[in-house]
């Protein structure tokens, strides 16, 4: 059951739900809404900020004190394409590289209308290239975002496997947006809900902003819509009261079906982009947390795999060193 904090939420939503719908403010005015809410968000205790740029994108690591410094997060933060930045999920971010204990890269990849498809995956596409180029190995990589953001990174890995390209320790998905083109099925059987019917309607125009003439079945558009063999390790979070989860349901069984080691964490009752209120609500602070548990389970399993290796070649050398003895005494 959703806690008080989250049914608080919910009703600060719906009451707004009925104003925004009949001033339908402009893009440049919920930009800039994103851009000034932000200005409230405050980091995490000893994560520390460092502006840089990759060839000419804004980006920004966050670095947790004590972290060790060859692991990576590459994260692409949501939107809808068209919203959000740096600074609005600066404080996610921050509590999600503390709690995972290692650095994050958070890019400013470009948004549509002014950038469609597939401005957003080339950005996502060099950011990843740079990492390699600074000395990163792949292994050492994790790609994560949430909704648009983590539809954007699946497309990510799907470029970087249909290009031959090497490919992330894993990825990570928080409630993300797989599928570009959302069923009206969909929105007419959640219309009661207003806040997710607003949601719902507003997502619906940025995709075709995004898309910009590009069919929506585009796999880089849409993941769900792709082949989803020969993937790292994904783990992907949901609620089932958010607008987004069918299809995500959808995409996490076409990747078992296609052999591909994914997590499935499905929580009760809360809206879309409840990670980022992470500081109010105790849910977000448990997904950020079980997040932290995957990302540990992925290097405890790479180091048991190397620890696994090396058993397996000193077993090969023992024979040949035995008989080298032998031949000594003989």
């Amino acid at each position: 059951m959703p806690s008080s904090q989250h049914l608080l939420l919910k009703q600060f939503l719906t009451a707004a739900t009925g104003p925004l719908a009949r001033r339908r403010p402009s893009l440049g005015k919920l930009r800039l809404a994103c851009e000034l809410g932000a200005l409230f968000q405050f980091m995490p205790w000893n994560v520390f900020l460092e502006e840089t740029s990759i060839e000419g994108m804004e980006a920004e690591w966050l670095r947790p004190q004590g972290a060790p410094a060859h692991r990576v997060l590459l994260y692409l933060h949501g939107g809808g394409y068209v919203l959000g930045s740096p600074n609005t999920h600066r404080s996610l971010i921050g509590a999600l590289a503390q709690r995972c204990q290692m650095p994050a890269l958070s890019i400013n990849y470009r948004k549509a209308p002014e950038y469609p498809f597939p401005a957003a995956l080339q950005d996502a596409l060099m950011a990843y290239r740079w990492l390699l180029q600074e000395g990163f190995q792949p292994n050492n990589i994790i790609i994560a975002g949430d909704s648009a953001g983590g539809g954007l990174a699946l497309a990510l890995l799907l470029a970087l496997r249909d290009g031959g390209e090497a490919l992330p320790a894993a990825a990570i998905g928080l409630s993300p947006w797989t599928d570009l083109a959302l069923p009206v099925s969909t929105l007419h059987r959640l219309a009661e809900e207003e806040t997710q019917v607003l949601e719902a309607l507003e997502i619906r125009n940025w995709g075709a902003m995004y898309a910009a003439g590009t069919a929506p079945e585009n796999p880089l558009l849409s993941p769900s819509k792709a082949a989803l063999h020969d993937l790292p390790p994904l783990l992907i979070q949901l609620s089932d009261a958010e607008v987004l989860c069918e299809d995500g349901l959808g995409f996490v069984q076409k990747a078992r079906a296609a052999g591909v080691a994914i997590t499935l964490q499905q929580f009760e009752g809360l809206v879309h982009w409840w990670h980022l209120f992470w500081r109010f609500l105790p849910e977000g602070r448990q997904a950020l947390n079980q997040v932290s548990t995957f990302v540990h389970g992925i290097w405890e399993a790479q180091a048991e795999a190397a620890r696994l290796v090396q058993a397996a070649r000193k077993k090969v050398k023992t024979p040949a060193a035995s008989a080298v003895r032998l031949r000594k005494w003989a």
